[in-house]
């Protein structure tokens, strides 16, 4: 039998059609997943993390008021990653331990947390300093000082190892506080002596927090400096004072959120070796 040289040809045309489509459609799939899958961050933490102090908060996360303006949501938001933000209110390491390591996985690539604020007693040290109960105020510091230097890295080193464990290829980053109070303004008096020593409370747990951070191979964002000049009582505040409902008293402002943001975002980026 005779072939028709048209119909053969025909043919030929059809399949080599078939073949670049299929090409092209390989090429694409090979593409598209990579392309669609945003980066993965988890925000663990206090409420420093959560963003109580901003006045607005997600009313589905109940007591832990997460906050839309907290630094985790707007690094997601910048970067357009995919946050599972488990940061909450009033939180100690024990509940990052049992109720906010859900949020990691081998695909976490970053984590940040604040921790340790609250393990110290900060609340009520800081609130006795503040109203001022001077021998109530002087107590808590005390104790605080003796819990951050003797109980505090033992308890840190567990949740890190922990952290490490759940999410071994994450970039870590631990977050630091700020110094609360500056020694004279314009519009506050001069610092009492007891918020002096409050002050050096929170270099105690920088230099924690820092220490046992960097000793698991994660960061350190300390925010320090950059909250020089603009702590309770400067002309340009980027933390509250005495508020009222009490909670946002003494948390990071929208602004101060907003710089924690800067922050860690820049220590994120930075070249790590």
């Amino acid at each position: 039998m005779q072939t028709d040289p048209t119909r053969s040809g025909l043919r030929r045309l059809r399949l080599a059609l078939l073949a670049c489509a299929g090409a092209a459609a390989a090429l694409l799939l090979g593409l598209t997943p990579a392309a669609a899958q945003p980066t993965q961050y988890a925000a663990l933490g206090d409420s420093y993390s959560s963003g109580v102090g901003t006045r607005a908060y997600d009313p589905a996360s109940g007591d832990c008021d997460r906050s839309p303006f907290a630094y985790p949501e707007l690094i997601a938001h910048r970067l357009g990653w995919h946050l599972s933000f488990a940061a909450c209110a009033d939180a100690r390491i024990g509940d990052v331990l049992s109720h906010q390591l859900g949020a990691l996985s081998g695909s976490t690539q970053f984590v940040s947390i604040s921790i340790g604020g609250n393990d110290a007693g900060f609340g009520p040290v800081i609130q006795s300093c503040v109203l001022p109960l001077p021998l109530t105020c002087s107590r808590h510091i005390a104790g605080a000082d003796d819990l951050i230097a003797t109980r505090l890295p033992g308890l840190l080193d567990h949740l890190f190892a922990t952290i490490r464990a759940r999410a071994p290829h994450a970039l870590v980053a631990v977050v630091g506080y700020p110094r609360l109070f500056v020694p004279t303004s314009g519009r506050c008096a001069a610092l009492p002596a007891d918020q002096v020593k409050l002050n050096h409370t929170g270099d105690l747990l920088a230099g924690v927090m820092g220490a046992r951070a960097r000793a698991h191979g994660f960061l350190y964002v300390d925010v320090r400096s950059a909250f020089t000049g603009h702590a309770i009582c400067s002309a340009s505040e980027w933390l509250n004072g005495l508020s009222l409902p009490l909670m946002e008293s003494f948390h990071p402002n929208r602004e101060g959120q907003a710089a924690y943001a800067d922050l860690v975002q820049s220590d994120f980026s930075a070249p790590h070796h």
